[in-house]
């Protein structure tokens, strides 16, 4: 999973499209042109989307209009909506997951691609990947901001999730590149 947080651990609408409290504060940070190769590696490298209802309807939303190297290669890679309520995806190469059963589809989704399957916010959908072990990589990018309230990247767990890191780098005005694997 990727994540955009904020010192404090919110990660609701960095992007600015939920129009909440905070909406868009990561726009306020430059990530430099180091932040945004991690992004675009990120992405280059990842064979699949996995995202919660909401985060997908805000991609499907932006992503479709936008061109160029990342927009191409987020619009033309399997997209897996986690949903109980969305029915007929429209962005291409979507498809719904149940949910009922994460911990196979997952699995599934695993056996049948070589590269990552990236979680792109989606807060309720990571809380339960983390809560299910079935986060191999933690990616955050974190902001030198306190946001004080929103959504947060971790909840409650049912006990502790060992993790260690592998990469670190600060790019841009501040931001911390953090890259953990479970332990």
């Amino acid at each position: 999973m990727t994540e955009f947080v904020s010192l404090d651990g919110v990660m609701e609408d960095p992007g600015g499209s939920e129009g909440t409290k905070h909406a868009g504060w990561s726009f306020e940070f430059s990530r430099g042109d180091e932040g945004d190769k991690f992004k675009l590696d990120e992405t280059m490298g990842s064979d699949a989307l996995l995202l919660g209802r909401k985060t997908y309807e805000g991609f499907a939303e932006a992503w479709p209009s936008r061109d160029g190297e990342f927009a191409d290669r987020f619009n033309s890679m399997p997209k897996y909506v986690v949903s109980s309520t969305l029915q007929d995806p429209d962005w291409t190469n979507s498809t719904v997951l149940s949910g009922d059963d994460l911990a196979g589809e997952v699995a599934k989704l695993k056996e049948d691609y070589d590269r990552d399957i990236v979680v792109h916010g989606s807060a309720q959908l990571v809380q339960s990947l983390l809560e299910e072990n079935l986060v191999d990589e933690l990616r955050l990018m974190v902001f030198p901001v306190v946001l004080g309230s929103g959504k947060r990247i971790f909840g409650e767990t049912t006990d502790k999730k060992p993790l260690k890191l592998v990469d670190s780098k600060v790019v841009g005005d501040g931001v911390a590149i953090l890259v953990y694997q479970r332990a």
